[in-house]
């Protein structure tokens, strides 16, 4: 198991915190309804809590560490358009570490990476490092299913994934895999992935299972679809769910043509999940809040919300 550096300058915690806030000025047009999701006093031991900033992009803080999910933080990129409050990005140079499942453009856009830290460890899957080169990032560590690095207070080990990982169709052999981050809960982000007899055995304790319940406009075979992801629970067993990959991304205009498509995965999951495994507790956070998990697991989460930059 390799080890992630996780301490932070405070000279250059301000000074990329400064860079980074003329980066959005420049880079994002204003928005009324882009939201500054500060980390406050952060979490503490047995505390999790869960930011879903849209699509696959996820901050998990848990035990006094912070990771970061499939950044795409981004207003938009290609046809693509965000429908979701941004990231505040002086919350970059606070991360331990960020995860990426694997490099298609809708989990990872280069816009993104250029806001983040060249100090922030990366861990990525096997070919990774290659697509990275051009970034400057100076821990990128790759990682086949089963194995584990040390991050914070946090293990992260990466686990099979069942999907095509290439950049473009054009692209070398990429790997794609989920992470299964594990501290004083557990929690499983799937990234991209279709149905696979594996899930069984990924792990006997998940808390949070952070699933995918769409893609962004059109649904291909490798991607888990709001009935397969219920399927999904009923494999992994988790004492709660939280679906991701919807809300977020559709083509230009789109949006206005069938708008169900930001509201109706996450709700068609919550109802099969309620036939296909009611056991567990499925929670449905809207990108730009957040559920906190307190310590004492007989208390009742919470959802937070984030007050509107201004």
């Amino acid at each position: 198991m390799g080890t992630i550096p996780s301490q932070w300058s405070a000279g250059y915690a301000r000074s990329y915190h400064h860079r980074a806030a003329n980066l959005r000025a420049d880079a994002q047009p204003p928005r009324p309804d882009h939201l500054r999701m500060r980390r406050a006093a952060g979490s503490e031991q047995g505390e999790l809590l869960l930011t879903y900033v849209g699509h696959a992009t996820v901050l998990i803080d848990m035990d006094g560490s912070r990771i970061l999910t499939d950044p795409v933080l981004r207003y938009h990129f290609q046809a693509l358009r965000r429908h979701a409050p941004d990231l505040d990005l002086g919350v970059l140079p606070l991360l331990d570490a960020v995860v990426v499942s694997h490099f298609h453009l809708d989990h990872v856009n280069p816009a993104s990476l250029w806001l983040i830290p060249p100090e922030t460890p990366l861990l990525v899957p096997e070919g990774g490092r290659n697509v990275l080169r051009r970034y400057h990032f100076r821990h990128v560590v790759e990682m086949a299913p089963g194995q584990s690095v040390t991050v914070g207070a946090l293990t992260v080990t990466a686990t099979h994934a069942e999907h095509d990982g290439r950049r473009y169709p054009w692209s070398p052999p990429t790997g794609a895999v989920g992470f299964l981050i594990t501290g004083s809960r557990q929690v499983y982000f799937a990234g991209d992935t279709s149905l696979f007899q594996g899930m069984r055995t990924i792990s006997d304790h998940i808390d949070m299972a952070l699933l995918p319940v769409w893609g962004w406009g059109r649904m291909t075979e490798d991607h888990l679809s709001p009935r397969d992801a219920a399927r999904a629970l009923a494999m992994l067993r988790p004492q709660a769910a939280m679906p991701i990959h919807w809300g977020s991304l559709l083509p230009q205009g789109i949006h206005l043509l069938k708008p169900e498509l930001l509201t109706g995965p996450p709700e068609e999951f919550a109802r099969q999940a309620a036939q296909l495994a009611p056991q567990v507790k499925v929670h449905v956070v809207e990108p730009g809040t957040s559920l906190w998990l307190p310590r004492d697991p007989g208390a009742v989460p919470r959802r937070l919300a984030h007050p509107a930059n201004g």
